[in-house]
């Protein structure tokens, strides 16, 4: 047995969404990348592209006649680390005007003593 020395890398994905007409032409869709889910019930295609050739993709696939939309996943651009906002006060903070607030003090009276 000899052991392959080359090292696995990831490649950076992007999740494109692609509207279709029918699904027949589903296996042309295979050519430019993985094809993670297919509904059948809604007519979409959910796969995934290399990020570098996203805008290329994408192009040559909304040009296919079966394809109605394709939408680009934008999860790769949000902020994933909600370390800094969990348990903080500024996380559960509403921005409203102080003078419109009223503060109250509420006691809490159980059904029997009412």
């Amino acid at each position: 047995m000899s052991v392959n020395s080359e090292e696995f890398t990831m490649e950076k994905r992007r999740g494109l969404i692609v509207w279709v007409y029918s699904l027949r032409q589903l296996k042309n869709l295979r050519r430019f990348g993985f094809v993670h889910y297919v509904s059948r019930r809604m007519k979409y295609v959910l796969m995934y592209v290399n990020e570098e050739n996203v805008v290329e993709n994408m192009e040559k696939i909304e040009r296919l006649h079966f394809v109605r939309h394709v939408d680009i996943s934008h999860r790769p651009d949000i902020e994933m680390n909600f370390a800094e906002k969990i348990g903080t006060k500024a996380a559960f903070q509403v921005m409203e005007d102080k003078d419109d607030i009223e503060e109250r003090n509420a006691t809490i009276r159980l059904a029997e003593n009412v």
